[in-house]
C-alpha cells in the first residue's frame, strides 16, 4: 500500500490596512530579531557565554519601552 501525502494552498487577500499591519509586522520582528542576534554575537565574543531565549524574552519587555513603536504589533510575532 502507497502512502500519499497531501498539500492544501491557500492564499490570502488582505485589504490595505491588513497589509500595513503585516508590512509592519514583519519590519519589526526582522529588527527584534536582528537586535538579539547582534546581542548574542557580542555576549559571546565578549564573554564566551551564549543568551538564551529566555534572558531574551525577559528583555525584550525593557526593548519595547525603549521602541514604543512595536506595541503596535502583536507580542507574540515578536517573541
Amino acid at each position: 500500500m502507497m502512502k500519499y501525502n497531501k498539500a492544501y494552498k491557500f492564499r490570502i487577500y488582505p485589504n490595505e490596512e491588513q497589509k500595513v499591519l503585516l508590512a509592519k509586522t514583519f519590519g519589526y520582528v526582522r529588527l527584534v530579531y536582528n537586535y538579539y542576534l547582534d546581542m548574542r554575537i557580542k555576549t559571546y565574543e565578549d564573554n564566551k557565554q551564549s543568551l538564551s531565549y529566555n534572558d531574551c524574552a525577559k528583555d525584550l519587555v525593557s526593548f519595547k519601552k525603549e521602541k514604543d513603536f512595536l506595541k503596535e504589533v502583536d507580542s507574540i510575532a515578536l517573541q
